[in-house]
């Protein structure tokens, strides 16, 4: 069982995702784990749309969680590679990211995450690929 406050008080560490950002973890345990931001006027690109970045910045945070969430482990994963496809522009209200691991392997894992926003339509799927490495 993963302790969510403690998973929070590390992942404090990810200034850009939680500060900057202001990214909040909703829910976090080995393989899956729920992101969420109210989004304002820092997150908006020149012609008030959601800045592209705001997805990358959630899905890549929620991916950390779910496989990094185990804080005892000697391993920690960093990304590999991301591709993102946009589904559905966001019209404002809160966005909300689910990480889901597909396929947990050796030294690679594949995690398929879902951006919604506050009526729970698709905005973003992003499929991000994981290299595993020892902690140093």
């Amino acid at each position: 069982m993963v302790d969510l406050e403690a998973v929070r008080k590390f992942f404090e560490g990810d200034k850009y995702a939680t500060e900057a950002t202001g990214i909040v973890i909703e829910k976090a345990e080995k393989g899956h784990s729920t992101v969420s931001l109210e989004p304002d006027g820092r997150h908006l690109n020149a012609v008030g749309g959601l800045m592209g970045a705001v997805y990358y910045t959630m899905a890549d945070f929620a991916f950390a969680v779910a496989e990094n969430c185990d804080l005892e482990s000697d391993t920690i994963t960093v990304t590999q590679a991301t591709q993102m496809n946009f589904l559905r522009s966001w019209h404002g209200g809160k966005i909300t990211c689910n990480a889901d691991i597909v396929k947990d392997g050796r030294s690679i894992c594949l995690y398929e995450v879902k951006a919604y926003d506050k009526d729970g339509r698709d905005l973003a799927l992003i499929i991000i690929n994981g290299f595993k490495t020892v902690k140093k």
